[in-house]
């Protein structure tokens, strides 16, 4: 009989970073693929995951909804307190034989505490990894949480032994995300994908920004989006910039960006929500340089040797190659690192992160790994 394993896909960055692992159980003998979009992967405002999914063949995905849009930290408890309640019901009625979870949005939590207090193994996917922000505490509860971690690094798989976990149910397997930054380095393609845009910028130089909100930085978010802003103005280069994930914060910034486009006619700066994940890899791929605070700048960015301006806290303490240059919200240290590292040019590939073949080695452990949820902690 098959092994039922449930993904829990909980926004658009979720997708990626597990998408071959995806691939990989659908084609394993042993397995069947339960798939469920839940959180702001629901909400077309933040790139809509549901379409996306069906294209690419993934079907029979259920659907839980459960992401409270108050613009407020109230919001993303409750929007987790529901979660647990919906995804309960979702586990009760597929019966999965392991629940798999993603990294470190607060979604996952509802997920993980559903799972261990119905006593479904539970497998998680990048812990054991350092950054600012609430993701911190999120990745390291659901660690606890989990029976079987599959982490990125060496460094992670030390972190997740050292919080007490059974060195025999912690693999080291590189990142998923990897595996498709791998696919991007080796297609000679440079034609984008260009979903949601109206202009088609040229491929020789242009820059990506992808800024998210800090959830403990709530009262400098204006601030620090118009602080980027004119940095990126300041550079005059044609610009693709991303919206943000659905964290605290993220409709101040998206009010800033609606007032920006009605207002101003910058033709050299475009807003995308989403791209489907190879699209994406591939406009990381051929960019002079990507800014802001997302981990794509660190994990992917680093196997495709992208130049990277990395801004503020968010992603303090995550390991990194020597691709990224790290600066503090001030619109001339911005513009002038941008500049610094459009002179050095593309860097050398780093394989930190993986080598290409995460998605398979989960699969084979997910298919072939002895199935218990008493685990016993030592100290």
């Amino acid at each position: 009989m098959k092994r039922k394993i449930c993904v829990v896909i909980t926004a658009r960055a979720s997708y990626s970073r597990i998408k071959t692992l995806l691939i990989a159980i659908k084609a394993h003998p042993s397995l069947r693929l339960q798939l469920v979009l839940t959180g702001s992967g629901m909400l077309d405002k933040y790139g809509g995951m549901l379409n996306l999914l069906e294209r690419e063949g993934f079907n029979n995905i259920l659907k839980v909804s459960n992401l409270l849009e108050n613009e407020n930290h109230t919001a993303a408890a409750k929007t987790t307190g529901l979660g647990i309640i919906e995804l309960a019901s979702a586990f009760e009625n597929t019966r999965p034989d392991i629940v798999v979870t993603i990294a470190d949005r607060y979604e996952t939590m509802s997920a993980a505490i559903a799972a261990s207090f119905m006593n479904i193994p539970l497998a998680h996917v990048q812990g054991g990894e350092v950054t600012g922000n609430i993701d911190e505490r999120v990745r390291h509860a659901v660690s606890k949480l989990a029976d079987m971690h599959f982490v990125a690094t060496e460094s992670a798989r030390q972190r997740v032994i050292a919080m007490g976990e059974d060195p025999h149910k912690v693999w080291h397997t590189g990142c998923p995300s990897n595996d498709l930054a791998i696919q991007a380095k080796n297609d000679a393609s440079v034609q984008f994908d260009y979903e949601n845009c109206q202009t088609k910028f040229p491929v020789s130089k242009y820059l990506v920004v992808m800024q998210h909100p800090v959830t403990n930085e709530g009262g400098f978010i204006k601030e620090q989006f118009n602080t980027l802003l004119t940095a990126i103005e300041a550079l005059q280069i044609p610009t693709f910039w991303f919206t943000p994930n659905a964290d605290y914060g993220a409709d101040r910034i998206m009010k800033e960006i609606r007032i920006y486009s009605e207002t101003t006619k910058n033709h050299k700066i475009h807003f995308l929500r989403n791209l489907n994940p190879e699209a994406f890899l591939k406009l990381i791929k051929h960019c002079a340089c990507l800014i802001g605070n997302s981990s794509t700048g660190i994990r992917e960015g680093s196997l495709l040797g992208v130049p990277v301006v990395n801004i503020g806290s968010r992603q303090n303490g995550r390991e990194r190659s020597g691709n990224v240059v790290d600066v503090d919200f001030e619109s001339d240290a911005i513009a002038d690192a941008v500049r610094e590292q459009l002179a050095n040019g593309p860097y050398q590939s780093s394989f930190l992160y993986g080598k290409g073949n995460a998605g398979l080695q989960i699969a084979e452990i997910l298919a072939t790994t002895e199935l218990k949820t008493n685990k016993q902690i030592t100290y």
